[in-house]
């Protein structure tokens, strides 16, 4: 029978039992199943199904159909617990990653990874919620770009097996797949048994919230999911199409660029903390349009393999401080439209998902340079949307158009 309890009462549980602890074992076990996936995702369809770039790009718009249909975590939190649905998405996710290569043919491969799509968006929506929930909001910057920590530690671990073993084992992707998705599945089910239900001070409203005050929240959720599909769709690619890169050296490199976040996502939540959400979205969308601008320069000026892999580690650090995004939010929100708010923006961050990686697979045959082109200009409406931002965010002042409330004389 479950247990339930409190967030203060969960203050007299072992520190491993806690709330923070359970987000931790799910931020280290999420990713070892979705990126050790992704970083063997562009050989394996490229050696195993022969995908070009409009092949790639239809798998990512199937991969991301889940994420616009994120809204219907609501009505799956109507009868199940977010905790549960969280680690039963985990589930998920790493059953699916295991049996990829399985079914090495093109229906085969776009329907695992629909399932696995359905279970790390699930996850993500129901992460994110219980995050803003459980963690204290001057606390939240800081302790976020530590769970980001944690989760890149936990793939590099992952990335240096496969680099230290893909040649001088010979190893399989079958073999690789059913190591990291076994291993997620694993830390679910242990997750399970092991920690008690815990209960937010604030009971969740079961229903679709749609607020005319988090209108910004939404916009640059929206932005913020287009410009992500050019950097997650086509980045790698680039890297394997252009540079030839096997997948020991994109292991490789996505292995640099976890190091780099291992030490700057604690950085990054620092600097939010210190500076406001405002400046520190300002500076990553800045940063991006350099860098998207730079990855056309590699196409249009030739420039070579080490420019290209600088800029994908660039990328993924500028990444990191869209943590201060979901800080915004948490200090602006009702506390009881955390969890329907959370799946309604993922729904809104996938609308472009939908149908980009698709168009801009077309469009990447034709050339690939406008697609980074494309990704700097999302870049730039996201720097000018961040600027809306006002310095104190809080409930009446959202935005800087906003009339914060007047507070009553003491």
């Amino acid at each position: 029978m479950a247990q339930f309890v409190t967030l203060e009462e969960a203050k007299s549980l072992p520190f491993w039992r806690r709330p923070v602890a359970l987000l931790f074992l799910m931020a280290m076990a999420m990713p070892i199943a979705f990126n050790v996936w992704s970083a063997l995702l562009n050989n394996f369809v490229t050696e195993m199904a022969d995908f070009d770039g409009s092949d790639i790009g239809l798998l990512h718009t199937i991969r991301e159909i889940p994420g616009f249909l994120a809204i219907g975590v609501i009505a799956i939190l109507m009868f199940m617990r977010e905790q549960v649905l969280g680690l039963v998405s985990l589930v998920l996710l790493g059953a699916a990653t295991a049996i990829t290569a399985w079914f090495p043919q093109m229906g085969g491969i776009l329907t695992l990874t629909m399932l696995s799509s359905i279970g790390f968006h699930y996850y993500e929506t129901v992460n994110q919620s219980l995050q803003l929930q459980w963690l204290k909001i001057e606390d939240a910057p800081r302790m976020i770009g530590w769970l980001m920590a944690a989760g890149s530690l936990a793939t590099m671990l992952a990335y240096i097996l496969i680099i230290g073993t893909w040649k001088a084992f010979d190893l399989s992707y079958n073999l690789v797949y059913l190591m990291a998705g076994g291993t997620t599945v694993l830390i679910a089910l242990f997750a399970m048994v092991a920690y008690p239900q815990f209960e937010a001070p604030t009971p969740q409203n079961k229903r679709m919230i749609l607020r005319r005050r988090y209108w910004l929240y939404y916009a640059m959720q929206f932005m913020a999911g287009a410009r992500r599909q050019i950097f997650v769709v086509f980045a790698a690619f680039m890297m394997v199409e252009k540079f030839g890169f096997e997948v020991d050296e994109i292991t490789a490199l996505l292995l640099i660029t976890l190091v780099a976040n291992i030490i700057c996502a604690p950085l990054m939540g620092r600097a939010v903390s210190y500076f406001g959400e405002r400046r520190a979205l300002g500076f990553e969308y800045i940063g991006l349009v350099v860098v998207f601008l730079c990855y056309g320069g590699v196409y249009y000026m030739s420039w070579g393999v080490l420019v290209g892999s600088a800029l994908y580690i660039l990328d993924h650090i500028f990444f990191a401080l869209a943590l201060a995004l979901k800080t915004y939010f948490q200090k602006i929100a009702d506390p009881a439209d955390i969890a329907p708010t959370a799946a309604v923006a993922f729904t809104i961050n996938h609308i472009a998902a939908v149908f980009l990686p698709f168009g801009l697979g077309l469009l990447w045959l034709a050339s690939p340079a406008a697609v980074f082109l494309l990704a700097a200009a999302m870049a730039a409406t996201s720097f000018c949307l961040a600027m809306m931002i006002p310095r104190h965010p809080a409930p009446g002042n959202e935005t800087i158009f906003a009339r914060p409330i007047p507070q009553a004389a003491e």
